[in-house]
């Protein structure tokens, strides 16, 4: 096989929680995975032991899969040493990048690993990302709020490759801009142990105490699906494309990353100038779908400029997929109009008239009647969704999808001798040649298919022998053990080929002198160490406050600068003229959890909402 053309390569990157998250990523089509690191991930709880990572990087690696780490955390200065430890280490176990959130990273004496800039940078700007590319960042992963005309002018203006999360769960804060949870709990979410105060209820209500909106959940968004957008984004100048996930379990992995990567296959086939970043062919054992794992109802967010309907106001969990409609009720059981299978064990939910989800198990089905112990809060009418698709779960668990690198076998016969050579779908190719007496057979036919049958029988390797072929076109005859033998060689030779021919990608070392695009930082410039103040004095910053985990008083201070706006999404917005729900109110307005009250205030310059504390 000829060597693949140079094209544009399209990463589809899938998150690790674990090790076991990790392969089932790689062996369902992902071209790179991200896991936490032990320590300073921005999901302290999806941490991971260094002999883990290193066996996930090993395994990867055999299909050019790369593995991205998270060390994305802010850093205190005590913490510093064992951060640049750690990324060493990281380094020497062969990972491909380094993903961070501090610049104090870059005053560091690092390997020449690549590093990439957190989401938690806040990567918004085409003035800040120029200047990260400036400083030897490799990859910028950018804002979630940004739209496709935004995009497509930071790629003008830029070089760096860019990623952008296309599913997952959102954050309704501007990345690394959240304070909320450490002003309210302690628990800081740029040092990766967020509260989630955004999945929280609260009411709305004016300064005269009016309840605008009584007991909702105004902060939680639903989840994002740019599934259908991503030639768009291909063409705007996106080279990975992300799924978020880090503390989601195995199953959710597998079905989304399934998923994406068959519809970013559809596209590659039409498309010559890109390509897919890794190797091989995923042959499934299941068909992906994502409205059967987590999702609390999609949205494509502010990818087509606006952002409207984008929060789950009625409930923070998942919903799963609308299944049908409740059509009667009878004493133990409810009959709906679907077009699902369904099958005990399934679970269930709805919103009952109050707008309030309720759960519940399948305990037996006939035909279209739903034999359940809740139905309570049920009319004729219900939405029902499923949350927990029971059988869907099972195909996953017994899950035998295998991804294989195609490759071709040739046998060459000289005298009293084979050479045999092989060479994989990346051009990667070995032979060699073993002493046998060549036999020549009474049945030539039947000699090449015994040949051809025990040269393909790749078996648990990780290649496809797509074709075996005689160069001297002469049948030759060796016994079936032989040949197993002789394949059994040549496809641990070609692995440990691709293993050493591996595309490792190294960082240079960058000392430039631009000046950041701003001369003051205050606390959202999450600043808590004395390096990340050195950086930004060599970068012409004059005043630089701590970070907000090092302020006393938060009295005054944004919590949470968000693109998404209350008053939009509750048909309120008086630039508007759609909007016919505008209450006569006397602002400021506030956010009232019960305990604590948080003033609102919206930026409409900028189509922008502050929450202060």
């Amino acid at each position: 096989m000829e060597q693949k053309n140079r094209l544009k390569q399209i990463e589809l990157l899938s998150p690790a929680k674990d090790l076991a998250g990790g392969i089932a990523a790689v062996n369902c089509g992902a071209d790179a995975v991200y896991i936490g690191a032990p320590k300073f991930g921005a999901r302290s709880a999806a941490g991971n032991s260094l002999q883990d990572i290193d066996k996930l990087v090993q395994y990867a690696h055999q299909y050019w899969a790369k593995v991205y780490v998270t060390v994305n955390t802010i850093l205190y200065d005590d913490e510093l040493d064992e951060a640049q430890k750690l990324i060493c280490q990281l380094y020497e176990a062969g990972v491909d990048a380094v993903i961070i959130q501090d610049m104090a990273v870059l005053e560091m004496d690092l390997p020449p690993i690549p590093l990439f800039a957190s989401t938690q940078t806040n990567n918004y700007s085409i003035e800040k990302i120029k200047f990260l590319e400036q400083s030897g960042l490799q990859r910028i992963i950018l804002a979630r709020e940004l739209s496709f005309e935004q995009i497509k002018e930071i790629k003008l203006s830029t070089n760096v490759d860019l990623e952008f999360f296309i599913h997952g769960a959102l954050c309704v804060s501007y990345s690394g801009q959240c304070y909320f949870s450490f002003a309210t709990t302690g628990r800081s979410a740029n040092r990766g142990e967020c509260s989630q105060a955004c999945r929280m209820l609260y009411s709305l209500e004016d300064s005269n105490w009016k309840i605008i909106k009584s007991e909702a959940y105004l902060l939680s968004l639903k989840d994002l699906n740019l599934s259908a957008h991503l030639r768009s984004l291909i063409d705007a100048g996106i080279t990975s494309f992300k799924i978020e996930g880090r503390l989601k379990d195995v199953h959710y992995v597998k079905n989304i990353t399934a998923y994406y990567r068959q519809k970013l296959d559809e596209l590659l086939l039409d498309d010559t100038s890109i390509k897919k970043a890794s190797s091989g062919k995923i042959i499934y054992s299941f068909i992906p779908d994502p409205e059967k794992t987590f999702n609390r109802g999609y949205t494509e967010y502010f990818l087509s400029g606006g952002g409207k309907e984008i929060a789950s106001l009625a409930t923070p969990k998942s919903v799963g997929k609308l299944i049908g409609k409740v059509k009667n009720i009878g004493k133990d059981f409810f009959e709906i109009e679907t077009k699902e299978y369904l099958v005990n064990g399934d679970g269930i939910c709805f919103f009952d008239e109050q707008d309030i989800l309720t759960g519940t198990n399948i305990n037996h089905v006939e035909r279209n009647r739903i034999f359940t112990k809740e139905l309570s809060g049920l009319l004729p009418g219900t939405e029902i969704y499923r949350n927990h698709d029971h059988q869907f779960i099972k195909e996953l668990s017994k899950d035998e999808t295998k991804r294989k690198i195609a490759c071709e076998i040739e046998v060459q016969p000289e005298e009293n001798k084979l050479i045999i050579s092989a060479t994989d779908e990346d051009g990667n190719k070995v032979s060699f040649s073993e002493a046998v007496e060549l036999i020549e057979p009474e049945d030539a036919k039947k000699a090449i298919a015994v040949m051809e049958n025990q040269l393909k029988k790749s078996g648990s390797t990780i290649f496809s022998v797509e074709s075996v072929r005689i160069k001297s076109g002469k049948a030759i005859f060796l016994p079936v053990s032989k040949w197993n033998e002789l394949r059994r060689t040549i496809l641990q030779l070609l692995l440990e080929e691709r293993i050493k021919n591996y595309p490792m990608q190294k960082r240079e070392h960058i000392n430039n002198s631009m000046v950041f695009p701003e001369n003051k930082l205050n606390y959202a410039g999450n600043v808590v160490n004395e390096k990340a103040k050195e950086f930004y004095r060599k970068h012409g910053v004059e005043t630089i406050e701590d970070g907000f985990e090092k302020l006393d008083d938060f009295e005054g201070k944004i919590l949470m600068t968000t693109k998404y706006c209350i008053k939009e999404e509750l048909h309120m917005c008086p630039f508007k003229s759609e909007h016919t729900q505008i209450h006569a109110m006397k602002e400021p307005l506030y956010l009232n959890d019960g305990k604590q009250k948080y003033r609102l205030h919206f930026n409409c310059q900028k189509c922008e909402m502050e929450i202060y504390f």
